[in-house]
């Protein structure tokens, strides 16, 4: 890992009309770096994506890939990018290596140097022998992988991806990650991905969490899940704020109410969930002790789930 920083983000802010997608928004992306973004749709991921992509000038703020402002030199921005879209941009009745050689000639590619890079790529994702066939044909993770490879193709330092596992299954998603910790350990590519799955996030060497336009954590997935610093014990309950103001007035707090949920953060958590049990007879209908995961960590720093029980974002 480089320790010349790839993108550097200063004050990042943007406004849709009176609503703040982005607010003051600042952190630093090493060389080298798989740096996570995770936050849940609506959160200003895709705005922030977009503006590093070089697709969307910021309200304010400073946003600098390899030392060049996105705003005033964009053009050498895009020499040193690549980048994979949430939605596809495969053409579907074209070959795999169609695909490729059109996308190739849109950053000067030709002749030999272009196909010797085409077959370096399909041979790294897999692709050879999938070379003729029409991406319509493909399946969902291998048209991922070209997508991969074309915005590979013109060798950029870093490489941004935008939700690069929607859509895909497990296998697929894993086959992605591990290729992805390949470009950063063997090639030195910097890897900047926006995600809203925990395992994808769970990945990166780094990660920032993001929620409603603003920066509410940054660290390694592991330190993040530390700062929580015990068990997680969450109570289903008829009567939440009840019951939350009883444990805080026996066992002390914070005690913070998530829907029909009481939840703890307490180190040794299951000594003191039997003594729950034992204080509040009848008034905790289920229970759930775990180890802290980012979901933890993102209720933690937001006050709120990371999805509503209807699994929509909860800032949409």
């Amino acid at each position: 890992m480089s320790s010349s920083p790839a993108i550097v983000v200063e004050g990042l802010r943007h406004l849709y009309g009176a609503r703040v997608a982005l607010d003051q928004v600042s952190f630093m992306v090493a060389g080298g770096e798989m740096f996570g973004l995770l936050g849940p749709n609506g959160g200003g991921k895709t705005t922030l994506f977009s503006v590093l992509a070089t697709l969307l000038v910021p309200t304010g703020g400073e946003a600098r890939v390899f030392g060049l402002d996105v705003v005033e030199k964009p053009v050498a921005v895009r020499r040193e990018i690549g980048v994979v879209f949430q939605s596809p941009s495969l053409d579907l009745k074209l070959t795999v290596a169609e695909n490729l050689r059109h996308q190739g000639h849109l950053y000067g590619l030709r002749g030999r140097p272009l196909a010797q890079r085409i077959g370096e790529l399909l041979e790294r994702l897999g692709l050879t022998e999938r070379n003729s066939e029409r991406v319509e044909k493909l399946s969902g993770g291998l048209r991922r992988r070209v997508e991969l490879a074309k915005g590979l193709l013109h060798r950029p330092r870093l490489l941004l991806l935008d939700e690069p596992s929607t859509g895909l299954d497990a296998g697929a998603r894993r086959d992605l990650r591990v290729y992805l910790s390949q470009l950063c350990q063997q090639d030195g590519v910097t890897v900047f991905l926006t995600t809203h799955l925990m395992d994808e996030a769970e990945s990166c060497d780094r990660l920032g969490i993001l929620d409603r336009g603003c920066l509410v954590a940054l660290d390694t997935p592991e330190a993040l899940k530390k700062k929580i610093g015990g068990d997680v014990l969450v109570l289903e309950t008829t009567a939440p704020e009840r019951l939350r103001e009883q444990i805080e007035a026996r066992f002390g707090g914070p005690v913070s109410v998530l829907d029909t949920s009481v939840r703890l953060e307490r180190p040794q958590g299951h000594r003191l969930l039997a003594e729950l049990m034992e204080a509040f007879p009848g008034q905790i209908r289920a229970v759930t002790l775990a180890q802290p995961t980012l979901e933890d960590v993102f209720v933690h720093e937001t006050g709120h789930r990371f999805w509503d029980d209807n699994r929509k974002s909860v800032v949409e």
